[in-house]
């Protein structure tokens, strides 16, 4: 066991960043190299003797690597709390989670925020672009160094199930099991489009200053606000927003202005003002640019099942919500056609649920019994090996 793999082990909770020097930095899709490279974790339970219990939490755009503990700016549990936990799907007493700040991300991992070697100031649009398939390269830079050869699984939604299909393609010898939430296989062009409309609107704000804030002492929070705004809205559906605002008035009577008269645009301010409290408006343009710059299959000769001609060996399971319009059954559809077509062992849910995108952070009890399920068959199957 390497030394950061002992010291992980020696408390419930832990983490911190992993540095890797100049010379040892993560070479980018893009041909830059990034150097020194930071990454920041937490791990939640302990390793077992054997290192056959590490199960890897990939985040969605705008999360980190809080997934179950406090998060320290706004104060809030972690964002996969009520998955993660005693007698949870992912019960630390069982498993040794770990979850991982994206590279591009504002929480501690090398990000457009970080300061730049060369410079000794904040990257800002200096930055290099970023992809799904660099920040699997850094989550893999972890892993190993944490002294786990093979992960029991990787799991993730949204942005962390394209993660985890880049995992499933990139690194099968390091995988026994893979778990994909509401994701898709690439980026279709109503979700770039979203996407640009954010980028845009960040962009529009005098105080981003090119991308240059941090040293002007300013940050584009209205811009960044309203991408969050736009952003929020495809993460639910229309039967959940009709169900808990409708055309509800948040006072008595209009008012006959453009204060916030109902109770939906409330809400969406309340979440673009907390937003920006806790994240970077350039780490949400390349995040999302990372996003848009998804394809799988086009990394493989156009055809998605080549992705995972090397995972015959790996057991998939793909979940998707029937009412997420961001990323609909259908590209859930896709993927399980894929890897049916690779010959990989596969199970597939369908869970029905008016909550939208956003189901696999909310109260769903079909997704958990699916996850306990999986989780605990897979820790069976992997032990009988």
């Amino acid at each position: 066991m390497t030394r950061a793999a002992a010291a992980i082990g020696e408390r419930e909770s832990n983490g911190g960043a992993l540095r890797f020097p100049a010379g040892k930095g993560l070479r980018l899709d893009s041909g830059a190299t990034l150097e020194p490279l930071e990454i920041a974790y937490k791990t939640y339970g302990r390793l077992d003797a054997a290192k056959s219990n590490a199960i890897l939490v990939c985040h969605a755009l705008t999360g980190d690597q809080h997934a179950a503990s406090i998060h320290p700016v706004t104060g809030k549990p972690g964002w996969w709390d009520r998955v993660i936990g005693p007698g949870r799907p992912l019960d630390p007493e069982r498993y040794f989670i770990i979850c991982s700040n994206v590279v591009g991300g504002c929480m501690g991992s090398t990000g457009p925020a970080s300061i730049d070697a060369t410079t000794g100031r904040p990257y800002g649009l200096a930055f290099p672009v970023i992809t799904i398939g660099d920040m699997v390269r850094a989550q893999a830079m972890l892993v190993e160094a944490l002294g786990i050869e093979t992960l029991l699984a990787v799991v993730g939604g949204s942005m962390g199930g394209m993660q985890v299909l880049q995992w499933a393609a990139d690194y099968p010898e390091k995988l026994f099991s893979a778990v994909c939430i509401a994701a898709a296989a690439k980026h279709s062009a109503q979700n770039i489009a979203f996407h640009e409309v954010g980028r845009q609107a960040i962009m529009a704000d005098p105080d981003w200053r090119g991308g240059d804030y941090e040293t002007a002492g300013v940050r584009p929070e209205k811009g960044l606000a309203v991408a969050r705004m736009a952003a929020h809205i495809t993460y639910l559906s229309e039967a959940a927003l009709q169900r808990k605002f409708g055309r509800q008035l948040q006072r008595d009577g209009l008012s006959w202005g453009f204060d916030a008269d109902f109770q939906v645009e409330s809400y969406l301010r309340h979440q673009g003002a907390a937003f920006v409290d806790r994240f970077d408006a350039n780490s949400y343009l390349y995040i999302t640019r990372a996003l848009d710059y998804f394809d799988l299959g086009a990394q493989h000769g156009g055809v998605l099942a080549n992705a995972f001609s090397r995972a015959r060996h790996v057991r998939f399971c793909v979940l998707s919500f029937s009412s997420d319009w961001l990323y609909p059954t259908s590209e859930s559809r896709d993927i399980v056609r894929a890897l049916n077509a690779a010959g990989a062992r596969t199970s597939f849910v369908e869970i029905e649920t008016d909550k939208g995108h956003d189901a696999f952070f909310l109260d769903e009890p079909q997704l958990d019994a699916a996850l306990r399920g999986f989780f605990a068959s897979t820790a069976q199957a992997r032990a009988l090996t």
